[in-house]
């Protein structure tokens, strides 16, 4: 088995761990989007991510990792054992499925299973990595060059949750309801808007430039890849902190509350940064939330409001290419002006 670098060791790059912790907490955020400088950590991140996730329980024998506790959204096949009663529980390593750039459309989306076809003559259906990550994390690196045509199958089924597959005689439908992270550079183009807007988190990854920090990274990076399993080992107490901390966050998430006042607030904020739709009110309520459970408190406050907001608002302002910084400072004065009136 592949040892990861432990998602505990990674040092800097706070907002964009704090990101991916609110993502597994609450998978309705809608995806994390990390855009900056290259060699910074980011794939890092979502690798040692998929150590920290709770397992999940599946029905027995699905392909589509179909909750067995779900009242809908599941695929045929679990609708007719659900009938039959033959409905099984068992549980699998939550998925963290990675979509490389040069996918094509079968690999993602399925397709007819053709050594099925060849030797039984049967048509049946091969899933893709959209039915992999089904419940999981979908993670495409490099995002902004993402050809246009796979763009607009995952635009689609960030829609609607599902997975609608129509070729070669075959007619499948299956859930494929995931939290998207992607990762790019800046340099290398832009994201195309109707996909940024899908994420509901945008992080900035920058190198660090604090001289002790990069040294840090450097000494961990080289005792990583001297022995990985040594490694790994001495950073498993604080992984398994972590991930007993998601795990109880998940659970308590529906008993947080949040008082209307800062509902309130959070509506006046988008409106004074002129933020497009209404996607970032709903962000701003559910990281929080999501931040209020990580950290083991059962109601939400103006702390918790101030601290998602940059990264649940900067990509959703009208800007010019490459203003990223700009847009934090605008959120956070517009955030200072709220609160002092």
């Amino acid at each position: 088995m592949r040892v990861v670098f432990p998602f505990s060791a990674l040092v800097g790059q706070e907002e964009m761990k704090l990101a991916l912790l609110l993502a597994a907490v609450d998978r309705t955020l809608g995806g994390v989007m990390a855009f900056g400088d290259r060699g910074a950590g980011k794939t890092t991140a979502v690798r040692g991510l998929a150590a920290l996730l709770p397992p999940l329980s599946v029905v027995e024998g699905c392909r589509f990792n179909c909750d067995p506790k779900a009242s809908g959204g599941i695929c045929d096949a679990c609708l007719d054992r659900r009938v039959a009663g033959e409905v099984r529980i068992t549980t699998v390593p939550a998925p963290v499925v990675d979509l490389p750039l040069g996918a094509t459309e079968d690999r993602v989306v399925g397709a007819l299973d053709l050594e099925r076809a060849l030797t039984v003559g049967e048509k049946a259906f091969d899933p893709g990595l959209l039915a992999r990550a089904h419940r999981g994390f979908l993670y495409v690196d490099e995002i902004n060059l993402l050809e246009d045509h796979i763009v607009d199958l995952l635009l689609d089924v960030a829609a609607s949750g599902e997975n609608l597959v129509e070729r070669e005689g075959l007619s499948i439908r299956h859930p494929a309801r995931f939290v998207l992270v992607g990762s790019g550079n800046p340099e290398e183009g832009e994201l195309r808007p109707q996909l940024l807007d899908r994420f509901g988190l945008s992080v900035e990854v920058s190198t660090p430039t604090d001289l002790a920090e990069r040294v840090e990274v450097v000494r961990r990076r080289d005792a990583f890849d001297r022995d990985p399993s040594a490694f790994a080992a001495a950073w498993a107490d604080r992984d398994a902190e972590v991930r007993d901390q998601v795990e109880a966050a998940q659970e308590a998430l529906n008993d947080v509350s949040t008082p209307d006042a800062l509902l309130e607030h959070g509506s006046r904020l988008c409106l004074a940064i002129g933020a497009d739709g209404l996607r970032g009110e709903l962000t701003l309520l559910r990281a929080s939330r999501a931040l209020a459970a990580l950290e083991r408190r059962t109601e939400v406050t103006i702390r918790d409001l101030r601290r998602v907001a940059p990264m649940a608002l900067r990509h959703r302002l009208r800007r010019g290419p490459l203003e990223e910084q700009a847009s934090t400072l605008r959120i956070e004065r517009a955030l200072d002006d709220l609160l002092a009136a």
